[in-house]
């Protein structure tokens, strides 16, 4: 009879072999983009420095912080302006370096879309976790995270091309659907909780994603009905015009608005998907002992699941954050792609994204164009690290909560 052994030895050789190989792949690879994000940034500090030199790539070009960041005087402006012009028509002119228009239409771009997807995803975030069931849950979850692997060159198309001049066509009706929409759902809330008992069982709170949804459209539709009578009775029968002519707004086709609706939605599944798992990870003992003890379901999700999961949900919105500054297409398609620094949620906007993505390859190799460029690549590089950061010290922080709790992350 064979002795086993030498088969079975070599056999573990093998195996520990192959376990060796997989360990020096995944730490190589860990390597590499540590090393590769610090290259980045090497190259990115290497190319802007020489802004600052005191000669400047490009002659004529007076580059400084104050030139940059502060208004300057122009001609044939009475005040100093904030102005972003990198290219001119003619020798006389003098390109416009202010990048304060870019930073302010990136920040204007990033709060519209948290505006609009920080309160739904959140929303989602609680019902899902909470009062969803779990047969609903477990097919909307992955169908909500699945949105974020939507390009974003599609979403902006589609709100430059489809929801912009629909919403331009029908403000009125938009504006009907922001009023109504919000106390509609309240009152559908409202009028669930006077239902008797049998009609309660039959649209469970565990389901309200779906019988809420005809609800919605009879909104929708209501709005849309509406509007033309609010339009002449609030309005003078053009709500454009009254904006215009009483608040001093003008309304561009592509603003601030539908850049908001556009990135909102495509942030929202990130949002989404990290606050509820950091929802579901909260010890069930947590609510169970609130409710045992008297407590509300409105009480125990505002006093006891919220801030048991507040370091994860902080996470998730600072990192959607950390994308709405970063994107580009949605912006570059969406906003108009105008360097203005106005509050107006009306006017459109120019981004550094979208700026990097439109100019850089028309921009001199090395040139104060180029190195402006490469300096809002820095500033955005620097700030999406400091937020992934921030978030992961934040998750660090939520597991190590739920282990002295006693649950599991």
């Amino acid at each position: 009879m064979s002795d086993p052994s030498p088969s079975l030895h070599l056999r573990q050789r093998l195996r520990r072999g192959r376990d060796r190989l997989a360990t020096a792949l995944i730490t190589a690879g860990g390597i590499g983009v540590v090393a590769a994000l610090l290259a980045i940034g090497v190259f990115l500090v290497v190319e802007v420095l020489p802004l600052f030199w005191p000669a400047p790539a490009d002659t004529g070009a007076d580059v400084s912080w104050q030139a940059l960041w502060l208004p300057q005087s122009y001609e044939g402006y009475d005040a100093p302006q904030h102005r972003w012009q990198p290219t001119v028509t003619s020798a006389e002119e003098r390109p416009q370096y202010g990048m304060t228009p870019l930073v302010w239409g990136t920040l204007k771009a990033a709060a519209w879309a948290l505006v609009i997807a920080v309160p739904l995803a959140l929303g989602a975030a609680i019902h899902s976790a909470l009062f969803m069931s779990r047969r609903l849950r477990s097919r909307i979850k992955p169908t909500l995270e699945l949105m974020e692997a939507l390009p974003g060159v599609v979403i902006g198309f589609i709100a430059g091309l489809v929801l912009a001049p629909w919403v331009e066509r029908h403000l009125a009706g938009a504006l009907a659907m922001v009023v109504l929409l919000p106390p509609g759902v309240l009152i559908a809330g409202w009028g669930w909780t006077r239902l008797p008992a049998p009609l309660r069982r039959g649209l469970p709170l565990g389901w309200a994603g779906l019988w809420l949804i005809p609800w919605l459209l009879v909104l929708v539709t209501a709005a849309l009905a509406l509007a033309p009578w609010l339009e002449a009775g609030w309005f003078g029968g053009d709500l454009r015009g009254w904006l215009e002519t009483r608040l001093g707004l003008e309304y561009a086709s592509r603003n601030a608005v539908i850049v908001g609706l556009a990135m909102g939605f495509a942030v929202m599944p990130s949002i989404y998907a990290l606050a509820e798992d950091a929802l579901s990870g909260v010890p069930a003992s947590l609510a169970e002992g609130a409710q045992a003890l008297g407590a509300t379901r409105w009480q125990t999700l505002w006093q006891v699941m919220l801030p048991a999961a507040s370091p994860g949900v902080f996470s998730a919105v600072m990192i959607g954050a950390g994308r709405a500054v970063g994107e580009t297409m949605i912006v570059l398609m969406a906003s108009g792609n105008a360097a203005l620094m106005t509050l107006s949620p009306f006017d459109g906007m120019r981004s550094m994204a979208a700026s990097i993505a439109i100019e850089l390859p028309e921009a001199a190799l090395g040139g104060t164009h180029y190195r402006l460029l490469l300096l809002a690549a820095l500033a955005l590089f620097v700030f999406t690290f400091l937020v992934n950061t921030l978030a992961e010290v934040v998750r660090v922080r939520l597991r190590r909560r739920y282990r002295r709790l006693g649950g599991a992350p």
